[in-house]
């Protein structure tokens, strides 16, 4: 069975889903990094508070692309107006990446 739902209605349901994801938040070095656990080597989202730049994991933009049926750009995109609600930023661009160390600077 398919449902129709708004693009506004579906941003809500994937905001919801990365709410539920309980990330924690490290804020260091002019950065906020977003991992399941304090232990996790790798950042699954890393937002730079000097150029506004947000940096996703390939890993978390497919995992999106694959549960909600879409494009992985527009994946990247929700995660990243998902980042600027969460921080009540302005993004200024989104980049995938497949590894965000947030042990090493």
């Amino acid at each position: 069975m398919k449902y129709l739902i708004t693009e506004s209605q579906r941003e809500k349901v994937i905001f919801r889903y990365l709410n539920n994801q309980n990330f924690i938040q490290i804020d260091k070095d002019n950065s906020i990094y977003f991992v399941y656990s304090e232990d996790d080597e790798y950042a699954q989202i890393k937002f730079n508070k000097l150029v506004d730049a947000c940096y996703i994991s390939d890993n978390l933009i497919w995992k999106i692309s694959d549960l909600f049926s879409l494009h992985h750009f527009d994946s990247k995109t929700v995660i990243g107006k998902w980042i600027e609600d969460t921080l009540q930023v302005n993004i200024v661009f989104t980049l995938p990446t497949v590894y965000i160390n947030n042990r090493t600077y």
